[in-house]
């Protein structure tokens, strides 16, 4: 079983993640974490590079998004691809949806293009769930300290068309992709999270 955690910056993603992994631990699933990008030696350098780099290094919006699906492609070939064989559930922080939203809905790239190129990057390895984690851009900056990264400090119209570009992608995935209200309490939403993971597992 393959999940993956999405949404805009300042959702609870992380801590959400953490969360529903002690809750497979405590089930005794052997569970894989990981990060995209990131991961591998490859993804942490492409990590790197995508949300530190300053002026001094522009990162054209094509580059940028070849970077992060080659940081993919590692990720899959190197981490999940292998933990899913060996019968194990694997748990991202972010997967191809991210990158068809930032880079595309956001960054100005055509959509169906940067999908094609992730299905080519993913070699058709795609999450069983995902845990879409929405809530407003103001909402969520406000949980976000004064220390932005390169993409999280483009500005208030980039998060609004962050936000409709994942409830747009979320409805073309159709049951893949499961829409968790994050403006609430944090238990309330890893219960949720839990319930819907817990009906999967028990048909997987």
């Amino acid at each position: 079983m393959f999940f993956s955690f999405d949404g805009i910056d300042g959702v609870g993603k992380t801590t959400q993640m953490r969360q529903f992994c002690e809750w497979l631990v405590s089930r005794h699933v052997e569970v894989v974490t990981c990060r995209d990008p990131g991961s591998t030696p490859l993804g942490e350098k492409v990590r790197e590079i995508l949300l530190t780099s300053g002026e001094e290094t522009p990162i054209a919006a094509r580059s940028e998004m070849l970077l992060y699906m080659a940081a993919r492609a590692q990720l899959v070939d190197e981490v999940i691809r292998p933990a899913i064989a060996l019968g194990k559930t694997v748990v991202s922080d972010r997967f191809l949806l991210a990158n068809i939203v930032y880079q595309g809905y956001a960054g100005g790239l055509d959509v169906a293009a940067v999908r094609d190129v992730g299905r080519v990057a993913t070699d058709s390895v795609m999450p069983d769930c995902i845990f879409l984690l929405d809530m407003s851009p103001q909402a969520a900056l406000k949980r976000m300290g004064n220390e932005l990264d390169r993409v999280e400090s483009r500005g208030d119209e980039y998060r609004e068309q962050l936000r409709a570009g994942f409830l747009e992608e979320a409805r073309l995935w159709g049951d893949a992709v499961h829409i968790i209200d994050a403006d609430r309490p944090p238990e309330e939403i890893q219960q949720e999270i839990r319930k819907i993971a817990e009906q999967l597992l028990a048909s997987a």
